[in-house]
């Protein structure tokens, strides 16, 4: 499996810009699986920046937990309905398998066929001598089992049910025998003995086998050949050739088509509680309908977890779903240590009080003495750009003004007038629905046993807000009752002015000591106010610690 980087849910453009951006510096250094994901789709700034330094979005992948195209077996033995017992048995016997999957002419899955059930249909236990007799075969497999051939051939490709008869016994005997059954199903397995090729012949049976390399004698093969008689030869004795006549039995009788299948996309963690009691030793993996694996309860016992780099975010909250169940091995973020991360071995924490992630991207390419490549040059100071606010948040360092600095050398855009453009493009206000709106940049987080939840989203100005701001009350409310949060808060910044306004599902307990002004009802005004992580949260982390 593939090392996937990994911004936060509902990601931003650092998000993003960090993921794509560190595994390109992975692939060039230690890590050439490295991919790009993100766990939903750029925003229309994010894309504006992605296509103009020419780069593709990150995989999307919305869940990590390992599912069962990951773990089962995708180089599959197959049987066919059409093969016969000899064929499949030395197949499983040969790669040591106990079940196998059986196809159709067209590909497709119509059961399973274990091994037990082809012994069966050759030991025949527990069944009469006079079934035990019977074969459902065609004489074209027949003599492909015996390694034989035809002396003569009539209709030899049609499947049948045939009674063997040997004939080992005296003349008279065997002639009274064989009255006992219907002669067109009787194939007589018999020596060079005319004593006993000649009854049969002349009762009319579907087919004479002459065993230990011998011939029909040429009047015995005429009377044959009138009789409408079909003639094998068989290089083995009568004992041995009898057994492969019934190890030419079509295995289509004991094929199982009551079985249980696993969808490719099933969570492994589903499909172990969904295999645990089934008597069945494989599972048929199945996508769109075709078969794609075989999957044994053994595949289960410890499966691969998934490898992350989380960028962005350090919260198992904020992560990809699955992240929890995954092996993270590395993470570089500019916020708060959250407290939920958990690791079973050390893994590599990169962590400091700069603007954006993409800081700490460029920083490592430059320390590594790699020259980004133009694209992901761009790309990673659209991410710095976004996240200062072009150097103007409070939450911009010397790091971050140096880092941009040096990224300009790379980039084929000058990055003031790309950062002018960057901000004309992709108001949510303007686009997006009011759902969409409240969770386009929407993090979680929880202090004093409290979760909440912050979303911001950056316009030019608070003209569309105005004239929305009802419908967005609405979708706050309906995304904290959804996701039983105690409240859901938007920040509406303004790029311009520098600014935002707060707008709160509803008011937790100590809200009333906020220091700036309510200009209605759960709605203020935060001047000076743009950054979420470094004014905001801790602005409601201290209101809420102190009741």
């Amino acid at each position: 499996m593939p090392l996937f980087v990994f911004g936060h849910r509902n990601p931003d453009t650092d998000a993003i810009c960090a993921a794509i951006a560190y595994a390109d510096f992975l692939r060039r250094t230690t890590r050439p699986d490295a991919i790009a994901a993100c766990c939903g789709a750029p925003n229309q700034r994010t894309e504006f920046a992605l296509k103009k330094a020419g780069l593709s979005h990150p995989r999307i992948v919305m869940d990590v937990r390992p599912v069962i195209e990951d773990v089962c077996q995708t180089d599959v033995t197959l049987a066919t309905c059409e093969e016969v017992f000899y064929e499949v048995y030395r197949r499983m016997d040969d790669r040591g398998l106990r079940s196998i999957p059986v196809v159709d002419r067209d590909k497709k899955l119509v059961g399973i066929v274990t091994l037990l059930d082809l012994l069966e249909l050759v030991l025949n236990s527990n069944v009469d001598p006079t079934t035990a007799r019977q074969v459902r075969t065609n004489l074209s497999k027949i003599v492909s089992v015996l390694g034989g051939e035809f002396q003569h051939a009539v209709e030899p490709d049609r499947d049948e049910d045939l009674i063997v008869s040997v004939g080992a016994m005296s003349a008279g005997g065997f002639t009274e025998h064989i009255k006992q059954f219907p002669a067109e199903r009787l194939i007589v397995v018999s020596g060079d003995r005319p004593t006993i090729q000649l009854p049969a012949l002349e009762v009319g049976v579907r087919a004479l086998v002459v065993t230990g390399g011998y011939e029909l004698s040429d009047g015995l093969m005429q009377l044959a050949q009138a009789r409408g008689i079909s003639v094998l030869r068989s290089p083995f004795d009568t004992a041995t050739t009898t057994m492969r006549i019934k190890a030419a039995q079509l295995i289509s009788g004991v094929v199982e088509s009551d079985f249980m299948s696993l969808p490719a996309r099933m969570p492994v963690a589903d499909a172990r509680r969904e295999i645990f009691r089934s008597p069945q030793t494989i599972f048929p993996v199945l996508e769109d309908g075709e078969l794609v694996g075989v999957l044994s309860k053994s595949d289960l016992v410890n499966p691969p977890k998934p490898e992350l780099v989380l960028v962005d975010h350090n919260e198992i909250g904020q992560a990809v779903a699955g992240a929890d169940e995954a092996r993270i091995i590395e993470v570089l973020d500019h916020h708060r240590l959250g407290g939920s991360l958990k690791s079973t071995e050390p893994i590599r924490l990169t962590m400091e009080p700069v603007g954006s992630t993409c800081t700490l991207v460029a920083k490592m390419f430059q320390q590594a003495g790699i020259d980004p490549d133009p694209s992901i040059a761009l790309c990673m100071a659209s991410g710095m750009i976004s996240d200062t606010l072009f150097l103007r948040s409070p939450t911009t360092t010397d790091t971050d003004r140096n880092m941009l600095d040096w990224l300009q050398r790379f980039c084929s855009v000058q990055l003031d007038q790309f950062a002018n453009d960057f901000f004309k493009v992709g108001s949510a206000l303007r686009t997006c629905s009011p759902d969409e709106v409240v969770r386009e940049d929407c993090k979680h987080f929880e202090e004093s046993g409290q979760k909440f939840s912050i979303s911001q989203i950056e316009e030019i100005g608070f003209d569309l807000f105005w004239q929305r701001k009802k419908e967005l009350f609405g979708a706050l409310e309906s995304m904290a009752n959804s996701q039983q949060l105690e409240f859901s808060a938007l920040l509406v910044t303004d790029i311009a002015s520098n600014g935002s306004l707060l707008l709160m599902s509803r008011e937790p307990e100590g809200w009333e000591e906020i220091n700036y002004p309510e200009l209605e009802d759960r709605l203020y005004q935060l001047d000076g106010v743009v950054s979420r992580k470094k004014q905001l949260l801790p602005l409601i982390s201290s209101l809420m610690e102190s009741h």
